[in-house]
């Protein structure tokens, strides 16, 4: 297993390979992907024409008349199934480079240059959409017949649920050509902004320029000052570009707002959140289910924020707190240590492999493959996450790896994302697609694997309390943040709706959601976390929050069963894992878990279960710190 860093540091991760899948953006590699794309749209283009005038009667079809239709659709299905790693790819690419050098010139230019494909393939794809979510049932059954077509029968009824918002072929190809230069180009201004902003902080009595990444990393630190002079330094540089910030999600809401009124006919009207629910494959039920019980456990997350607190000789939690690691105290010794990277790749392998030898097994791999980028750097962009590149099936895990226990937890996090790809790899891609509630399962069980495995190795108080403590910030996170983060979103959107919002105006909603979660456990709001925060400019996806919180709470409801299965655990969980692209999340629940999520029985008794884990925290706290 690989263990140092690139720079000799043992501390901060290792450099990912990339190579492996490019050379360059200019490669020969990328320019063979894109002329095979351009051959493969062509034919697309061809077998359109058969299609597209069958779209205005699609309705009233039979399966003889559509039979001709019926054959272009399946080849298209074939031909865009084929075509869609060839633009993936590239993209992945681009932006895996972007994120750790957010000045490359090179991935810049590729990716400029892949916009034009990806109107392309989002212009050919819609006649397809359009005439398997607008024709009859027998139709879309005879499509289904073929065993080619056969393993998208999930995605294909899925998508039909919401047939009756369908615009006209035009119009839908129009709003996604004009959506690549309006609503995701105000996301990639905000990703280039991210990754180029610098502040000063201030470390010891010297004055510091690092990039937002770095920053962020102070906010791992166990000095209470520094993490708050560093907080304070970030939200000054967000807030000298809170003009465009506002521009931006003001703009992003309101197209998505827009494309919800065009869509309202016919005495339906078209929510805001119908499109996340629908994404995230659970119902509205489900939904707000999950928010009442979330709601009935605040007192229980508020006092895990004063507890905090309270460990670092307070009365409130502050903003700069919620990556905080357990402070020094009684016999801790020196509780800032760092943990080197290669030690915490074997404890993850380990703990993943107490599930099942082949989990541990996969970690080993990524670290040995080098798929994981943990190292520092000035123009790195903050934040973690998992991707991966189609082609090969393989994944890769993005952060900044400095060392701290919270670290560690985001490392086993990620490579939980990674894992659900990696027992999928062999599924077709229209089954490897999955709702983001459910994309939470397998991290935030990686997240229970390590800390559990760490309280087992855990030989002080001091050393109990620090891996607690990752719990402890987790219920905070994800029961108050995440649903913060929800009431700011819904908020904007039910303002955006009469008019855009100027920044002052932002920041009150923004601190009105956090002292409305937070209450008195709460030492200030965070009001410009709505420019910080990158999930509110993520132009494919709006409410990229409560899909946190189920992840949370349902990952917990799988790992609470893990000794009561004993041997039969494992394969149920891979079992669940597979089907999280051929299923709506409540489906699954009731096979695997014979629960019903739209109850509260099953949210309840998870929650229920944290109580004696807060109970324990606070013990320790009080024993360790005083």
């Amino acid at each position: 297993m690989t263990t140092a860093a690139g720079n000799g540091s043992a501390v901060q991760g290792v450099r990912w390979d990339l190579a492996s899948e490019y050379p360059a953006p200019d490669s020969a590699e990328i320019e063979e992907d894109l002329a095979r794309l351009t051959s493969l749209l062509d034919e697309v283009e061809r077998l359109n024409a058969a299609l597209v005038p069958l779209l205005a009667t699609a309705g009233a079809l039979s399966v003889g008349a559509a039979q001709g239709g019926i054959e272009a659709a399946r080849r298209v299905f074939a031909l865009s199934e084929e075509a869609a790693p060839l633009l993936r790819d590239p993209g992945v690419y681009a932006n895996c480079r972007l994120s750790v050098d957010s000045g490359d010139e090179g991935a810049q230019a590729l990716r400029g240059r892949l916009q034009s494909y990806r109107k392309r393939f989002a212009e050919l794809a819609e006649p397809l959409a359009q005439f398997l979510d607008r024709a009859p049932d027998v139709v879309v059954e005879a499509w289904l017949a073929d065993e080619a077509t056969a393993p998208a029968r999930f995605s294909v009824e899925h998508s039909r649920k919401r047939r009756h918002e369908l615009l006209g072929i035009e119009e839908e190809t129009l709003a996604a050509a004009l959506a690549e230069d309006g609503i995701h180009a105000w996301g990639r201004l905000y990703d280039q902004l991210s990754g180029t902003l610098t502040c000063e902080v201030m470390l010891g009595n010297e004055a510091r320029t690092v990039g937002l990444a770095e920053a962020s990393g102070l906010m791992l630190k166990p000095d209470d000052a520094l993490r708050e002079n560093a907080w304070r330094a970030v939200n000054g540089a967000w807030e000298e570009h809170a003009e465009s910030c506002a521009a931006a999600i003001n703009a992003i809401a309101g197209w998505r707002l827009e494309m919800c009124r065009r869509r309202s006919r016919g005495g339906r009207p078209v929510h805001f959140l119908d499109a996340p629910v629908h994404l995230n494959r659970i119902s509205r039920a489900t939904l707000d289910t999950l928010l009442e019980v979330a709601a009935e456990a605040v007192p229980l997350a508020r006092r895990a924020a004063r507890l905090q607190a309270r460990a670092y000789g307070k009365e409130r939690y502050g903003p700069w707190d919620q990556r905080a690691p357990a402070p020094a105290g009684g016999d801790s010794g020196d509780r800032a240590a760092p943990i080197a990277y290669g030690e915490a790749m074997d404890l993850i392998a380990a703990s993943y492999g107490a599930v099942a030898p082949r989990m541990g097994e996969f970690v080993k791999m990524m670290a040995d493959r080098r798929w994981i980028e943990g190292t520092v750097g000035e123009r790195k962009r903050p934040g973690a996450y998992c991707t991966g590149f189609d082609k090969s099936r393989t994944p890769r895990v993005y952060m900044t790896y400095t060392g701290g226990a919270s670290d560690v937890i985001t490392l086993a996090h990620e490579l939980g994302h990674a894992y659900h790809s990696w027992v999928m790899r062999d599924l077709p891609d229209c089954q490897r697609r999955y709702g983001m509630s459910l994309a939470e399962t397998a991290s935030t069980f990686g997240e229970a694997t390590v800390r559990d495995a760490l309280l087992e190795r855990a030989g002080t108080p001091a050393d109990e309390l620090a891996i607690v403590w990752e719990e402890a910030s987790a219920l905070v996170a994800f029961i108050l943040n995440i649903p913060a983060r929800f009431d700011f979103e819904k908020g904007l959107c039910e303002a955006r709706a009469e008019r855009p919002l100027r920044p002052a105006e932002l920041n009150a909603m923004m601190s009105e959601a956090w002292e409305k979660w937070y209450g008195d456990s709460l030492a200030e709001p965070d009001p410009l976390f709505w420019a910080s925060k990158l999930h509110f400019y993520i132009s494919g996806l709006s409410f990229y929050n409560f899909p946190y919180l189920f992840g949370y709470l349902f990952s917990l409801g799988v790992y609470a069963r893990r000794d009561g299965l004993g041997d039969e655990f494992y394969p149920r969980y891979e079992a669940l894992l597979r089907d999280t692209g051929r299923m709506t999340a409540e489906d699954l629940a009731q096979r695997h878990l014979e629960v019903d999520l739209t109850r509260p029985g099953f949210w309840r008794e998870t929650v229920a279960g944290l109580e004696s884990r807060i109970d324990r925290f606070e013990a320790l706290v009080g024993q360790v710190i005083g």
